[in-house]
């Protein structure tokens, strides 16, 4: 007869799974039996080291390519369709709910990776200009960009904000849903199993209340997407710092609806336009 064996459910950092470095871990409300690392200011610091690392890796691959891994990451969040389910399940959700969010989440993945190789296609131009010159427009990632997932819904949530930021190059560190985190955490299962390098994704776990003023005052993350109403104390922290923040305020029932979900309005916030200049030859 085996024992069971509980899962442990742990950061993910660097392409690595630490716990945190404080020892701390906390019972998430939609499931208090089961403990889970409550992430520090440290681990926040440690995680945009990691992603700062990884960044050339990421942003410097060809945007082809990295539609090529997002596409990886659906196909993998497919093949762990029942472990990805019983995630969201014990986050609270139904049976019914949690294969209805995995879809969801599914499409919303496929989406963005094959909008990586258009982004400079529709973010960027050819200007008109005069005299003997071309001018071109041409679009940047920010960097490393902070992600504060909404409450609900876990899976659908953290992608709908993350995937944006990858699409257009950047890098992300996110903080999963406090409430039910689980599936947010095991998506670090799948990026560690597919081709996500190492710092593209981090995913952070712990009280939001602890952790949302610590991202806005991070100097060394570039911008800031919350899943949730605008704070004016996150606001103030990341104008300290001329950190760019957005916000994506949505009813609950927007967040289950793919249409309201895909859109170049978190991605063009956390890209750069550079100018190009060429002269024409006589």
């Amino acid at each position: 007869m085996s024992l069971p064996v509980p899962k442990t459910y742990k950061l993910y950092v660097g392409g690595k799974f630490p716990r945190s470095e404080s020892g701390r871990s906390f019972q998430p409300a939609s499931n208090p039996g089961i403990n889970v690392a409550r992430g520090s200011r440290k681990d926040l610091r440690e995680a945009v080291v990691a992603a700062r690392a990884g960044l050339p890796a990421w942003s410097g691959s060809a945007a082809y390519l990295r539609g090529q891994i997002l596409y990886r990451l659906a196909e993998m969040l497919e093949s762990r369709r029942e472990a990805m389910q019983l995630e969201l399940v014990l986050g609270g959700s139904t049976k019914a709910a949690a294969t209805k969010e995995l879809d969801l989440a599914i499409t919303l993945t496929i989406w963005y990776a094959g909008l990586c190789d258009k982004v400079q296609c529709l973010l960027g131009s050819q200007n008109a200009v005069q005299g003997p010159f071309f001018n071109f427009t041409t679009v940047e990632p920010t960097g490393v960009v902070g992600v504060l997932a909404p409450t609900g819904p876990a899976l659908v949530g953290l992608l709908a904000l993350a995937l944006p930021v990858l699409a257009g190059g950047n890098v992300v560190v996110a903080l999963a849903s406090e409430h039910a985190p689980f599936a947010a955490l095991a998506l670090g299962e799948v990026c560690a199993s597919s081709d996500v390098p190492a710092g593209a994704i981090n995913l952070l776990s712990g009280h939001r209340s602890e952790l949302a003023g610590q991202f806005a005052a991070h100097r060394d993350l570039d911008g800031l997407l919350v899943g949730g109403k605008p704070e004016a104390a996150l606001t103030a922290a990341a104008a300290d710092n001329c950190k760019r923040v957005r916000y994506c305020d949505l009813p609950a029932a927007a967040w289950t609806k793919v249409e309201n979900l895909r859109s170049l309005a978190f991605v063009e916030p956390f890209v750069e336009s550079k100018s190009l200049w060429h002269p024409v030859a006589p």
